[in-house]
C-alpha cells in the first residue's frame, strides 16, 4: 500500500500573503469600504519598518507590510484605517489646522502652521473611533481610547485637546505604523483643491456615495424591501431617494411620507400633477407626467414643506383654496433660492415681487382680488388645492408623538443638520419660519393681553396726605402720605365692545369671551367698558363695569346679524372718546363688510373666519 504523501508545511511569508489576500477581500465586499478601494502596493519590513503595518500616501497608495503576521480581520482592519485617512480628506489643506493660503504672482502656495506628527495622531483616534462604533474588523490596538473626552467628535476638536494638553506625537500608538511614527505619508504639502475649477477629491466623494449607498441598503432590509428594487425605480421615486440619501434638511420627512404613483387614485381624486395628505403620511404624484427627475424634486420638496410647515393647520378659519395658493406663492420662492431640482414651467405659482412676504402677508394680498386669484392652478390642478386633509394630531402604533409634531421635529431637526454641516444655502424666511414652529405657540388670551397693553398702559399712582398711611411706630407724630391711584375719567380710560348676538353665536362662546375681556379690564384698571349687542339690530346698554361684563349682563337679540349699526352707534356717540378703540366678538357670519374708523380688533372662535381683510389684529380662541 502506497504511503500518503505528506502536505508541505506553508511558509510564513505565504501564511501572511493569505491572509493579508483575506483581508482584502473582507474589504472589497464591505459595502461602505468596497466602493473605496484605493492602489495597494506590497512592501517588505525592510522597506517600511519592522513594526510598520501599513501607510498611506497622499496620492491614494497604501503600502502593506507582508513580512508581518495578522489575521484576515486584522488585516481588513489596518486596511480600512488608512482607506478613511483618505476617505477623511486628512490630507487636505481645508481639512488640516493651521494652513494658510497665499498667493504670488498669481501662483497658489500654501504655507503650513502645523504639528503634522499631532494632527496625525489626532486623525488615527478619530479614525480608531469610527471603526469601534461600526463594529469593522479586529482591532490592533491593545489600550482603549481613555484619555480622549468623548464629546471631541472631530479631528479638528481632538487636535486642538492634544495641543492644549501639550501631548507629543511619540506617544500615538493608535496609527498603523510603529508607535510615534506617521501612518501617513506627504501632510507636509497638503493637498489644494480649487472648487471654482470643478476639483474635488474623489475619495471623499466616493465614501460619501458608498455611505449614503450603505445606508440606504441597510433601511430597505431594515423595512423588508428588496434593494435591487432601487434599480428599477422611477423618477419620482428616485427624487424622493436623493432627499433621504443626500439632503438632510428635507429627508426626514421624505423618509416618513409614502410616495403613491397611481394613475387611477389621482383621476378620482383630480391630482394633475401631485399633492400631499399630512393626515395618510401620503404623497400623491400622477405618473402620466412626464417631468425629469430634477423636476420631481422641485415638486416633492414643494410638498414637504407644506407638511413641514404645518400649512394645513394654519389656516385658522381662512379661505382654505385661497390659504393653499398663498402658501404656494411662499414656497417656490423659496425653493428657487435654495436651488432644489428644476422648477416646472406648468403647475406653478412663483412670483419673485412676493419675496420675503409669510403665507399670512400673501393671504391678505390675495383678498384684495379673489375672483382673479381663484381661477389659479396649484399642483393638483385648477381650482383645488394640493393640501389635502385637516389637522393629524392621532398618533400612530405605541408612538406618544403626533403626525404633526414628527412632521416639525422631523423639519427643525433636518434644518440643524443641513445648517451644521453648511450643506448648502437656506433663505432666512424659511429657517425663521421653521424654528418658529418649534417654539410653543402664543395663547389667544396672552397676545389679548398685549392688544390692552397698548391702549391702557399701568396709571401712574401719587402720593397724597387726604388720607395719610399709617403711622411708623419709631415716629408717630409724623404723618405719612399715601399712594393713590390717579383719578380715571370715564372718557378717557375706556373701549367699546360689540358682541355678535345672532343665533349663530352659542352662548358658551359669548361668556368665555366676555369673562376674559372683563378679567384684562380690571388688570389694566379699566372702570367701565361701552358694550353693545347687536343682531338685526344694536342694544345699546351703555357703560358697564367690568364686574357686570362678567357674568350680570343679560344677552339680549339673537336674531339675524348686522353689526354696522352698533359700530355706527358707538363711534357716534357724543361719550365715546374720539380715539377709544372697540373689540368685536363675532363668529364671521356678518356682513362681507365693515366700516370702523376707530381702531379694532376681533375676536373669533378657532376654526371660524372673517368674509374680508381685517384691518386690525385678529385673536381666535378656542371654545
Amino acid at each position: 500500500m502506497a504511503k500518503r504523501k505528506k502536505k508541505e508545511k506553508k511558509s510564513e511569508k505565504e501564511i501572511n500573503r493569505e491572509n493579508l489576500q483575506a483581508g482584502i477581500s473582507l474589504i472589497q465586499h464591505h459595502p461602505l469600504f468596497g466602493d473605496c478601494m484605493p492602489s495597494m502596493v506590497s512592501a517588505t519590513k525592510e522597506q517600511l519598518g519592522i513594526h510598520t503595518m501599513c501607510l498611506v500616501h497622499s496620492d491614494g497608495t497604501i503600502m502593506v507590510n507582508e513580512s508581518i503576521f495578522l489575521s484576515p480581520k486584522q488585516w481588513s482592519y489596518v486596511i480600512a484605517h488608512n482607506i478613511l485617512h483618505l476617505a477623511f480628506g486628512h490630507f487636505d489643506a481645508d481639512k488640516m489646522p493651521g494652513i494658510m493660503e497665499t498667493d504670488r504672482n498669481g501662483a497658489r502656495e500654501k504655507k503650513v502652521d502645523c504639528d503634522i506628527v499631532l494632527w496625525n495622531m489626532a486623525c488615527d483616534i478619530y479614525i480608531t473611533k469610527f471603526l469601534s462604533d461600526i463594529k469593522f474588523g479586529e482591532s490592533i490596538h491593545k489600550e482603549p481610547i481613555h484619555m480622549i473626552p468623548g464629546n471631541l467628535n472631530d479631528e479638528i476638536k481632538i487636535y486642538q485637546y492634544l495641543t492644549d494638553n501639550k501631548y507629543s506625537g511619540n506617544q500615538n500608538h493608535y496609527g498603523t505604523a510603529a508607535i510615534g511614527v506617521p501612518d501617513m505619508k506627504g501632510l507636509e504639502k497638503p493637498l489644494v483643491y480649487d472648487k471654482g475649477r470643478n476639483q474635488f477629491n474623489r475619495f471623499v466623494r466616493q465614501f460619501t456615495y458608498a455611505l449614503a449607498h450603505s445606508v440606504s441598503k441597510a433601511v430597505s432590509e431594515a423595512g423588508g424591501h428588496d434593494y435591487r428594487e432601487n434599480q428599477c425605480l422611477s423618477k419620482g421615486k428616485k427624487a424622493a431617494k436623493w432627499f433621504i440619501d443626500h439632503y438632510p434638511l428635507l429627508g426626514g420627512l421624505a423618509a416618513h411620507f409614502k410616495l403613491i404613483e397611481d394613475y387611477n387614485y389621482c383621476n378620482r381624486n383630480d391630482i394633475h400633477i401631485a399633492a400631499i395628505d399630512v393626515t395618510c403620511g401620503e404623497l400623491y404624484i400622477n405618473p402620466t407626467n412626464q417631468f425629469s427627475t430634477e423636476e420631481w424634486k422641485f415638486i416633492l420638496a414643494h410638498e414637504y414643506l407644506h407638511a413641514g410647515l404645518q400649512h394645513h393647520n394654519r389656516c385658522n378659519g381662512r379661505e382654505h383654496y385661497l390659504w393653499n395658493v398663498a402658501c404656494d406663492f411662499v414656497i417656490n420662492g423659496w425653493l428657487t433660492e435654495l436651488q432644489i431640482g428644476v422648477m416646472p414651467q406648468e403647475g406653478l405659482l412663483y412670483d419673485p415681487e412676493l419675496a420675503g412676504l409669510s403665507a399670512e402677508s400673501v393671504y391678505d394680498l390675495l383678498l384684495t382680488n379673489i375672483r382673479k386669484y381663484e381661477k389659479l392652478n396649484t399642483f393638483r390642478g385648477f381650482g383645488k388645492g394640493d393640501i389635502i386633509g385637516g389637522s393629524s394630531s392621532s398618533s400612530s402604533g405605541n408612538s406618544n408623538v403626533t403626525l404633526d409634531e414628527f412632521c416639525k421635529s422631523a423639519l427643525s431637526q433636518g434644518l440643524e443638520y443641513h445648517l451644521s454641516s453648511e450643506r448648502g444655502f437656506v433663505p432666512a424666511g424659511l429657517i425663521e419660519e421653521i424654528r418658529s414652529l418649534s417654539m410653543p405657540p402664543i395663547p389667544w388670551d396672552v397676545e389679548l393681553a398685549k392688544w390692552f397693553d397698548i391702549y391702557f398702559p399701568p396709571l401712574e399712582k401719587s402720593r397724597t396726605y387726604a388720607r395719610p398711611s399709617r403711622r411708623q411706630a419709631s415716629t408717630p407724630d409724623i404723618p405719612r402720605p399715601r399712594y393713590c391711584p390717579q383719578d380715571i375719567p370715564t372718557d378717557s380710560h375706556t373701549f367699546g365692545v360689540v358682541i355678535d348676538t345672532s343665533g349663530s353665536m352659542e352662548a358658551k362662546t359669548i361668556g368665555k369671551a366676555l369673562g376674559t375681556i372683563a378679567s384684562y379690564s380690571v388688570a389694566h384698571d379699566v372702570p367701565f367698558a361701552r358694550v353693545i349687542f347687536c343682531d338685526a339690530a344694536a342694544y345699546d346698554i351703555g357703560y358697564v363695569s367690568p364686574e357686570d361684563i362678567a357674568g350680570r349682563v343679560a344677552v339680549k337679540g339673537r336674531g339675524g346679524t348686522k353689526l354696522q349699526p352698533a359700530i355706527d352707534a358707538l363711534e357716534s356717540a357724543k361719550d365715546f372718546p374720539k380715539d377709544g378703540p372697540i373689540l368685536i366678538i363675532t363668529d364671521g357670519e356678518i356682513e362681507d363688510h365693515l366700516n370702523i374708523r376707530h381702531e379694532h380688533a376681533f375676536l373669533l372662535p378657532q376654526g371660524k373666519k372673517l368674509p374680508f381683510r381685517a384691518r386690525g389684529p385678529v385673536f381666535y380662541f378656542q371654545q
